[in-house]
């Protein structure tokens, strides 16, 4: 039998194109912008970006970027565990919708992964204030 983990999927509409989106969301300078549940500031250095958060720093880095709304990135939560974050952005009439999937670590409580879908929720509003302007 495959184990699976649990997940959940948020989602917001945004008033903006697919594009616009995509190019903020993928530029890692504008997390401290956006996603304050996790980043406090970010900086780059020669080996790539690190985020500074409440949980001291972490690397995080983006898939390449793509015509394809795929926004996936990869947050180095401690040295040799990275945490898979899929995120895509897709057309919604005028503007877009973005999705982004929590997945529930094997050791985090309910507590935990309820704590964090609250976190997303507010970077998702966050950047549907900052971008559907």
């Amino acid at each position: 039998m495959v184990a699976l983990l649990a997940s959940r999927t948020l989602s917001v509409p945004i008033a903006c194109t697919p594009q616009k989106v995509v190019d903020f969301v993928s530029n890692p300078a504008n997390l401290p912008q956006w996603a304050s549940g996790l980043c406090l500031s970010v900086k780059q250095t020669a080996s790539g970006w690190i985020a500074e958060t409440p949980y001291g720093p972490m690397p995080v880095r983006f898939v390449e970027k793509n015509s394809l709304g795929v926004l996936d990135h990869y947050v180095m939560t401690t040295p040799g565990v990275e945490v898979y974050v899929p995120m895509r952005v897709l057309p919604n009439g005028e503007g877009s919708e973005l999705l982004f999937t929590l997945f529930r670590t094997p050791d985090m409580s309910d507590a935990k992964f309820e704590e964090d879908a609250t976190l997303v929720r507010q970077d998702l509003d966050t950047l549907q204030k900052l971008l559907g302007q």
